[in-house]
């Protein structure tokens, strides 16, 4: 099962041909397309392309990056939503210092609220983690979380341990597609296969054959775990099944929500 477990499908860069980034994602072979909110303004959107889409399942969150513009009501918001029991995760949440450290206590305390939103509601996490790896770890050993996927990881080994240890699958996608990758490539290449899920972040971190400035989408996802299989050295088969395999553990619910093939646009 061949599942991209991070993909923005609500963003403005899909306005004019989503439907046609999702037909050409399933006529790939992408199997099911996970989408995370960023902020409450789009809550309503994601949800709604999760039920549009019988192949799209959706998570909410309130993103680092985003907390600028939340309020402590929409955490009460969230905790409806999530109550209602139709989404795979709180997503996607954590901490960013690449960008700014200006909000830095905003942003702890939007990600502390949303991990005890997760223990309240036994859900996973979506986790977004720049420059503040150790940060989001410690808040994880003090809220612990029922797992779930550190999105876009780009870590030490050491760290990698870390998240696995905690109960998390570790998402790669376009990044560990540059040669010049060299780390995060020995981290696809060396972690246990058991701790990997894929993931393209469209339309974000494009793949190295669309160039940095192209436009990713979930279409790439086939040619991203080919690029896994050759890094390992295995059949890609057996990338696809481990990969999918992981995707579901990580995010429970998949099992309730997805819509099988059969069913499908």
């Amino acid at each position: 099962m061949l599942i991209d477990t991070h993909c923005h499908l609500d963003a403005a860069e899909f306005d004019d041909d989503r439907d046609a980034v999702v037909a050409a994602a399933l006529a790939a072979g992408v199997d099911l397309i996970v989408v995370p909110a960023v902020e409450f303004a789009n809550f309503d959107t994601v949800t709604a392309l999760a039920q549009r889409h019988p192949r799209c399942v959706h998570a909410l969150g309130i993103h680092p990056m985003y907390v600028d513009k939340a309020q402590p009501e929409h955490l009460q918001q969230l905790a409806v939503r999530l109550a209602e029991g139709h989404v795979v995760a709180v997503g996607e949440i954590g901490l960013d210092f690449f960008v700014t450290q200006h909000n830095r206590a905003q942003q702890e305390y939007y990600f502390v609220e949303q991990l005890k939103l997760a223990q309240r509601y036994d859900l996973p996490v979506i986790l977004h983690v720049r420059r503040a790896v150790d940060e989001v770890l410690k808040f994880l050993r003090r809220y612990p979380v029922r797992g779930g996927i550190a999105h876009a990881f780009n870590g030490s080994q050491q760290q990698a341990e870390a998240f696995i240890k905690l109960g998390f699958k570790l998402g790669f996608g376009g990044a560990m597609t540059y040669p010049q990758a060299l780390r995060i490539r020995a981290l696809a290449q060396n972690l246990p296969l058991d701790s990997l899920v894929l993931e393209t972040d469209a339309p974000d971190i494009p793949p190295a054959w669309l160039g940095r400035a192209g436009r990713n989408a979930p279409l790439e996802l086939p040619e991203i775990a080919a690029v896994l299989a050759a890094l390992r050295a295995i059949d890609l088969a057996e990338i696809l099944a481990t990969t999918g395999s992981n995707a579901c553990s990580a995010l429970p619910k998949i099992a309730d929500l997805y819509t099988p093939p059969d069913a499908s646009l």
